[in-house]
């Protein structure tokens, strides 16, 4: 029997030798089909492929139409390894005459992702590439390995999937999203990615203990799971949230399975080691490609919409909506934080000082230290432009401990001056920052004791026990420390005692309308009697004019800060007496 050109092609891989030549009267086919093998050849530029004839029974599939175009095979890998098999065969431009070879195993659908048939398959051959790099061509073997694969999953499982849930890891899920967005970019077909939130998890946590809330996540990652249908993935996304793939979606369809989801988590009982449980879910949820083109972006959107759903009740369903300022605000941030880590790294980040004087004598009795940035034209750029999306960020503390080197640095320069810098509340528990301090002033008093460390009221009531412990270490050094801020968080004076600090900055807001605003006079008198109780000292911010002035020292305010004094002005190394160079 002449053999057929697959046969041809595969039989020196299989037929044994003898004296330089094939025994073509083996029967490949039974050979293949004995161990369940299949084999084709596939041209790659027409996308056709050629199987072998007992492909319809290894795989199962009557009419082997479905799999005559390597995208129509692709199309029922599983979506969370669809991309194994292009990543195998010619994913990256080789200029060889050489045939390469490939080994990959996945996970397939004969009768679609929607169904629940599923096969282990192995497939392995060689490709080979045009003169200009490109996969032209490719024969292999393809091998159900299911049995085999049930050891392999045992070993494997852990590798793609999460450990507490038993749902798939971040990492398989966002390859299972790109497989998916690639489908439908391909096909014209819409796709969405939902992110679910179990709600009030500190509250559970707080209550029952963490074992039980981890119980909860794990309930409702399976509630979710059996509500998806067939060809639909889900994962877990981060600590309570899951993420949610589903095919063939548009809007209207998305919202009622989200419907779904949502009411088969409030409608079931939980049941934990501690008790009985309900549990609630918010959901975001994107279309892609239509919103989203990459699977950053389909999790960026998805975790926006999700803060919206959290805004609105206990579970709710919220889509993303494309907004404009929204984007350019996101933009904005890129490029600012981009500019503060490029001055971080090039030195280009300035300290600027503005005088804080006696309400007596009217003369500088310390300075507060402001970062201002230089751009590389020179241009100066001011820190209520960056500040604030550097907290955001996460910046603030390799900005504070630039300011603590610049601050230090200058206080080294020159013995008689005082100086105050403010820091972030990431830095009130930042070890490091504190070592810093410790290592840039050798522990030498005559030096901490000319600094004034500012934390804000907001910080110093957010984690009262973490800012004692911060005020108290700093003092111990030989710090003075203030309260920047005061009136804004509204902090009990209970607080203000514990934390013992030297020094209350009053909020500018209760400043700048002080002569036309009696509630604010009654404020600021009554904050420095108590203040001058504790045996603390007080600081008026934003004073802009001589008449607020007079009515703050008429007050017994003992330091007045603001524009009518001096505004900030750049340090420099050499100039008389502190080298302040007056900002355009």
């Amino acid at each position: 029997m002449k053999p057929s050109p697959i046969q041809t092609a595969l039989l020196p891989e299989y037929a044994p030798l003898r004296g330089g030549s094939v025994n073509t009267k083996l029967n490949l086919v039974d050979i293949l089909s004995a161990v369940e093998e299949t084999a084709y050849i596939w041209d790659i530029r027409t996308d056709q492929i050629e199987w072998e004839s007992n492909a319809g029974n290894v795989f199962g599939i009557s009419d082997l139409r479905s799999i005559a175009t390597g995208s129509g095979f692709q199309q029922l890998i599983a979506s969370e390894h669809v991309n194994r098999r292009a990543q195998a065969i010619g994913s990256q431009h080789t200029v060889t005459a050489k045939a390469i070879p490939y080994r990959v195993q996945y996970r397939f659908m004969p009768h679609g992702r929607r169904r629940d048939t599923t096969l282990w398959l192995e497939d392995h051959g060689s490709w080979w590439a045009d003169a200009e790099g490109k996969a032209v061509r490719a024969r292999g073997v393809i091998r159900i390995i299911n049995d085999r694969y049930k050891d392999e999953e045992r070993l494997l499982f852990h590798s793609e999937h999460d450990e507490l849930t038993g749902q798939l890891n971040r990492i398989c899920l966002s390859e299972a999203l790109d497989a998916a967005m690639s489908h439908a970019a391909k096909n014209g077909q819409a796709a969405a990615f939902l992110i679910a939130a179990v709600n009030n998890m500190a509250v559970i946590n707080e209550a029952f203990g963490f074992d039980v809330g981890d119980e909860i996540i794990t309930e409702v990652g399976h509630s979710l799971k059996a509500k998806l249908r067939a060809g639909d993935t889900i994962g877990r996304y981060s600590s309570n949230k899951f993420g949610l793939v589903l095919a063939d979606c548009n809007p209207g369809t998305v919202r009622i399975a989200a419907e779904r989801f949502m009411k088969a988590i409030r409608e079931t009982p939980i049941r934990t080691s501690a008790c009985q449980l309900s549990a609630t879910i918010s959901i975001g949820g994107v279309l892609v490609p239509s919103q989203a083109t990459t699977v950053q972006q389909a999790a960026s959107s998805a975790l926006q919409a999700l803060a919206c759903a959290k805004l609105k009740r206990h579970d709710c369903f919220h889509a993303f909506e494309p907004s404009p300022a929204r984007e350019s605000a996101r933009r904005r941030n890129i490029t600012i934080a981009d500019d503060v880590i490029s001055a971080l790294d090039d030195n280009r980040m300035q300290l600027a000082l503005q005088p804080i004087v006696s309400t007596k004598t009217r003369q500088p009795m310390l300075y507060e230290c402001l970062l201002r940035m230089a751009r590389p034209d020179g241009t100066i750029v001011s820190a209520g432009e960056f500040i604030e999306v550097a907290e955001q960020l996460g910046l603030s503390r390799l900005i504070d401990r630039r300011t603590l080197e610049l601050s230090i640095a200058f206080a080294k320069l020159h013995p008689g001056v005082h100086l105050s810098f403010n820091v972030s509340s990431l830095t009130c528990s930042d070890h490091e920052w504190m070592v810093n301090l410790h290592r840039l002033t050798g522990g030498q008093r005559q030096l901490t004791e000319r600094l004034t460390i500012e934390i804000t009221e907001t910080t110093a009531i957010d984690d009262i026990d973490q800012s004692i412990t911060f005020v108290d270490t700093l003092k111990e050094l030989g710090c003075r420390v203030a309260i920047d801020d005061f009136g804004a968080g509204y902090t009990s004076f209970k607080n203000l005692k514990h934390l013992a600090v030297d020094m209350v900055k009053i909020d500018g807001a209760f400043v700048k309308n002080l002569t036309a605003d009696k509630a604010d006079a009654i404020f600021i008198n009554t904050m420095v009697q108590l203040a001058r109780s504790f045996g603390m000292e007080t600081v008026a911010e934003w004073v802009g004019d001589e008449l607020t002035a007079q009515m703050l020292a008429d007050s017994g305010v003992d330091y007045l800060q603001g524009f009518h004094f001096g505004k900030p002005l750049l340090a420099t190394e050499t100039a008389s007496p502190f080298n302040l160079v007056k900002i355009a």
